[in-house]
């Protein structure tokens, strides 16, 4: 059960940890706290909206996809309603830290759901295990695309990269969510993560040349 637990709550918060220890200027503990339970909270309209869209029809796993399109819209539109206005929030590296935050912190309360709500207990280790691997990753990568374009177009106004932070994550999402081979999965995955770190490396490079943190607001 411990080990279970560990496995639900820990890849989330190494992820976080080492996006908000990579941050030059790091944000304030009150709107780390904040924005992760903002994710949290994200779950409910989520699943009122999945179980209309996909698990109300007669296959819904010919609808699964559709995940991507709600819980990726609701992670933007927390981004754009609610932490684009903060005086907080003043440079790109800032969009990565907050979008990761949603996003892992809708998919701890997620992780939840999935292994102990919907799994009986000789399941919930395997499940904790499959998803420690794949969901977290997917969610977490969402987030730092979403939060690398978010902060492209904070930075320059240019709208193309507003539709990139969501089009690219909803695609990501639903392809994942579409696929049922393993392999391809993780290859899916391998691919987006690579794409992250290359993301994730050019915007470190770039502040670590700033001597003051605010960009834009």
């Amino acid at each position: 059960m411990t080990l279970t637990v560990l496995l639900t709550i820990t890849p989330s918060l190494l992820i976080l940890a080492f996006i908000i220890l990579s941050d030059k200027f790091p944000e304030p503990l009150e709107m780390i706290l904040s924005t992760f339970f903002i994710g949290f909270l994200l779950c409910l309209p989520a699943g009122i909206l999945n179980n209309y869209l996909i698990f109300s029809r007669e296959i819904p796993g010919d609808y699964v996809y559709l995940a991507g399109l709600t819980e990726e819209t609701l992670k933007f539109m927390a981004l754009f309603f609610f932490i684009r206005k903060r005086v907080e929030f003043n440079e790109p590296m800032d969009a990565i830290v907050y979008g990761v935050l949603i996003s892992l912190g809708f998919a701890t309360y997620e992780n939840y759901e999935y292994i102990f709500v919907y799994n009986s207990d000789f399941s919930s280790l395997n499940i904790a295990i499959l998803r420690a691997v794949t969901a977290i990753p997917l969610h977490a990568t969402c987030g730092i695309i979403m939060g690398y374009y978010f902060g492209m177009y904070s930075l320059t106004k240019a709208k193309h990269f507003l539709y990139q932070s969501l089009v690219i994550p909803i695609v990501l999402h639903g392809v994942y969510n579409y696929m049922e081979n393993l392999f391809y999965i993780f290859l899916l995955l391998i691919l987006a993560i690579m794409t992250c770190l290359f993301l994730h490396k050019s915007v470190v490079a770039s502040q670590k040349k700033k001597t003051s943190e605010k960009e834009f607001n």
